[in-house]
């Protein structure tokens, strides 16, 4: 009689391990062109977004849409927000990189924040009443963290060509632009370096919930925004 050979194991590892590397090729495609996720590591955009949320941003929004005052963007900070340096070394580094990638841990360079200045607006803190004021009018923040005031730190500034000022909606515990005046780039971020906007938390799920575009913030700009 003759016996059915069995296929060697080693082929079945295979199949597994290129499957494995497509499905990873395929969600780092997915996640570098259009959606991806991203860890909450501190409590600078509460209420809205508390500490270990983990949100999706999406890449291509502001592409349909550009960025307008009261919008909340993910970006990286390097160069601006964040050290030029972090000093872990190239293992902690990769580790460190795998954990982001996985939504696990937040990133040294990645940050959320506010969009409260556009390019060519005058920010100022604050006027009579306590309030951020941008080309002369005071804005309206309901989303600031209740019983916090606009800002204790007084600020004026304005906002050049290709940059934006960016605060955190828990202004006694975020570290922003106000407090990056002197560092380079003034702590204002470039428009390039926004990666996204964040779309819908998804975890913990007892706070799964869309993240909405606010309505228009403040005045217009000379540039119509």
């Amino acid at each position: 009689m003759h016996q059915t050979k069995r296929q060697p194991r080693t082929m079945g590892w295979r199949f597994v391990f290129l499957a494995l590397v497509l499905a990873v090729t395929i969600s780092g495609v997915v996640r570098s062109l259009w959606i991806d996720v991203y860890y909450i590591p501190s409590e600078s955009m509460e209420p809205l977004l508390q500490g270990g949320d983990r949100i999706l941003v999406s890449r291509t929004d502001f592409q349909a849409d550009p960025i307008r005052r009261g919008d909340i963007v993910v970006f990286d900070g390097r160069g601006t927000f964040a050290p030029l340096n972090s000093g872990r070394g190239p293992l902690m580094d990769a580790v460190g990189g795998l954990a982001q990638w996985l939504g696990l841990t937040g990133s040294d360079t990645t940050y959320v924040k506010r969009v409260v200045g556009l390019p060519g607006d005058t920010v100022v803190c604050c006027d009579a009443g306590g309030k951020v004021t941008v080309n002369g009018v005071p804005l309206d923040e309901p989303y600031i963290f209740p019983g916090e005031v606009p800002s204790t730190q007084k600020f004026n500034s304005v906002v050049p060509e290709g940059r934006l000022w960016l605060m955190g909606d828990h202004r006694s515990v975020s570290a922003d632009s106000r407090s990056l005046l002197g560092a380079p780039g003034g702590g204002m971020v470039p428009l390039e370096r926004v990666i996204g906007r964040p779309v819908q938390i998804l975890w913990p799920l007892d706070r799964f919930a869309p993240v909405e575009r606010p309505p228009v913030v403040g005045p217009t700009t000379q540039n119509g925004r």
